[in-house]
């Protein structure tokens, strides 16, 4: 596996491009696939790249796409205030504020389910700060 360059002044989604292609294996599919899903979700979606990781944002972070040895994790900085009739959070489930779902090598994905995890996210980050 070769790293990701970051290079200072490449946009976030050639570093989030660089990042899926250096993971030559299902992470970097997984990577790419959950991608796409985010952009499906909303369009307005905004790739960032923050902690040497990809950062999905509307007024405020959606996600971050975090890539280990065995697993692909995605956290949801505000994951305890959504619902999750799917039950999709399955990692960071002791925490208040984040939750993560973890996919392993072969795990499937509910794309419906995340969508709509997506989309409750930015909703939540649009409402006014009380």
């Amino acid at each position: 596996m070769k790293k990701a360059a970051a290079t200072q002044g490449e946009s976030p989604s050639v570093l989030i491009d660089a990042k899926i292609q250096s993971l030559d294996d299902w992470r970097g599919q997984t990577l790419a696939h959950v991608r796409a899903l985010i952009q499906q979700a909303d369009p307005a979606v905004v790739e960032e790249w923050k902690w040497n990781i990809p950062v999905w944002s509307h007024d405020g972070i959606l996600c971050t796409g975090e890539t280990y040895k065995a697993k692909v994790k995605l956290t949801f900085p505000k994951g305890a205030s959504l619902k999750d009739p799917a039950r999709l959070f399955n990692a960071s489930l002791e925490g208040n504020t984040r939750r993560a779902i973890d996919l392993a090598e072969g795990d499937a994905l509910d794309e419906a389910a995340f969508k709509a995890l997506i989309r409750a996210a930015a909703a939540h980050n649009a409402k006014p700060a009380r």
